[in-house]
């Protein structure tokens, strides 16, 4: 099943952010490579595909995993999350309608 992971960033997280970047993205390509990632991507803090210094509010993950337990297991071993770039994560069960 899909699980929604929505994480919301502390405030001033950028250099945080980046410093933690690619750790962060070599677990997202993992789960691409194992064909269970949707989408996923950084929330911008302004209504702009670059935010620049503005950095992100948080960050969006729909992926499968065997259960809700394993999803929260996953996020709640996010290198964003011990890098203190996320003040907390919510995770559901994610049902794909469309496309």
């Amino acid at each position: 099943m899909f699980y929604m992971i929505y994480s919301e960033d502390v405030a001033e997280s950028l250099d945080k952010r980046l410093a933690a970047r690619p750790a962060h993205l070599s677990r997202l390509e993992q789960l691409k490579n194992e064909g269970r990632l949707l989408i996923a991507g950084p929330l911008p803090a302004i209504d702009s595909n670059d935010p620049g210094s503005a950095g992100f509010s948080g960050s969006l993950v729909v992926a499968e995993f065997s259960s809700l337990n394993a999803a929260k297991d996953w996020a709640n071993a996010d290198p964003y999350l011990a890098a203190g770039v996320y003040a907390r994560s919510t995770v559901k069960p994610f049902k794909k309608v469309l496309p």
